[in-house]
């Protein structure tokens, strides 16, 4: 099956995130050998873009969109297609969205006769990261007229068989943060001379959980985590002058979203003042809540239903909360709806626009 060789080929030749030009240039070649016209565009060396004009007259434009990077770890599964190059592996299942959109692909060129309107496929590079290519290819205006998108996303989490989706938030924003505690170091027999960072900064960790616990509606908490620390020359009796902090938020209300970092601002500002210490406060460009249009996800949902394989893989919808929403997704410029597609062998495909869940 074609499908299965397109994804062990990508498996087998992985990429990082801005450096996929090998498997855009892979992906580019099999296009050109569909069974009907593509109108193929590199808007960026490590991405692909193609347009399937429909033979049954004007109509809509909608998008299908999977993502091509991988992840730097070693894989270690000893599959016969394990990754050929060290240190980098698809273990985020990006090979194998790839792959199910070429199969999608072809199977739309095949009836592109009985298509209305155009149905563009993107291609894109750099979902690992930020800034991701999802915005990089929003403003080259890989989105300008589409109506609608759809993505894939693999995960192993439902029985075989299984749609889940609902309307509204599915994904979590993620704002990651940095905070560095200026203090006056000295030694450690004598820490009234100093202005202790390591304090100022195991307080601010603390009094951080409070804005989870009072500050914030506990039907909208979001996740504060700090999950690095580090400061000092590894000299066990010398209180450092610095501490650098770095952590996440997670939220999965706009609102929260936007009133958490001020309210971060106000604890660390206090405590490092009342230390005599001074603070810098920092956020890296934050992704969005990812929001499933409810028109989008009645018409993704009511085609999981109808199009169901001879029952074969869609057995049940279901409508629920992801234990994994927060985890977030980085497609920061994208109008999303999410349906979540658990078939055979424990598959979970998030298609973005219709984001279905599937994994082999």
């Amino acid at each position: 099956m074609k499908v299965v060789q397109w994804r062990r080929h990508i498996h087998e030749n992985p990429y990082v995130a801005y450096e996929e030009q090998p498997t855009a240039d892979y992906v580019a070649d099999i296009l050109g050998k569909m069974p009907a016209p593509l109108d193929i565009r590199r808007l960026t060396p490590n991405s692909v873009v193609a347009d399937l004009k429909g033979g049954a007259g004007e109509g809509p434009m909608y998008a299908l969109r999977a993502d091509m990077d991988a992840l730097p770890l070693q894989e270690e599964s000893g599959e016969p297609f394990s990754s050929k190059r060290p240190g980098v592996m698809h273990a985020c299942g990006h090979d194998t969205h790839t792959a199910m959109l070429l199969g999608a692909v072809k199977v739309l060129c095949q009836m592109h006769d009985r298509i209305r309107g155009t149905v563009r496929f993107i291609f894109q590079h750099a979902e690992e990261v930020i800034p991701s290519g999802a915005k990089q290819l929003v403003s080259l205006g890989v989105l300008d007229g589409v109506s609608m998108i759809f993505g894939l996303h693999v995960a192993a989490e439902y029985p075989t068989g299984i749609i889940s989706t609902r309307p509204g938030t599915l994904y979590g924003a993620c704002n990651d943060f940095d905070i560095v505690i200026r203090g006056a170091g000295g030694h450690a027999s004598q820490p009234e001379l100093c202005i202790d960072p390591v304090v100022v900064s195991a307080e601010v960790i603390c009094n951080l959980q409070t804005i989870i616990s009072r500050r914030v509606c506990a039907l909208h908490a979001p996740v504060l985590s700090v999950t690095q620390i580090n400061g000092g020359g590894g000299a066990y009796n010398v209180i450092p002058d610095t501490v650098h902090m770095r952590g996440t938020l997670r939220c999965l209300d706009r609102d929260v979203q936007a009133r958490v970092p001020g309210l971060m601002e106000e604890i660390v500002a206090g405590i490092a003042k009342a230390h005599g210490a001074e603070y810098e406060l920092s956020w890296l460009e934050p992704n969005i809540v990812t929001y499933n249009d409810p028109k989008a996800y009645e018409s993704g949902k009511e085609r999981c239903r109808r199009n169901s394989w001879r029952g074969q893989i869609c057995r049940e919808v279901r409508t629920h909360v992801w234990r994994g929403g927060l985890l977030g997704v980085r497609c920061r410029d994208s109008r999303l709806l999410l349906a979540d597609w658990y078939p055979r062998r424990g598959v979970r495909l998030h298609v973005r626009g219709a984001q279905l869940q599937i994994q082999s």
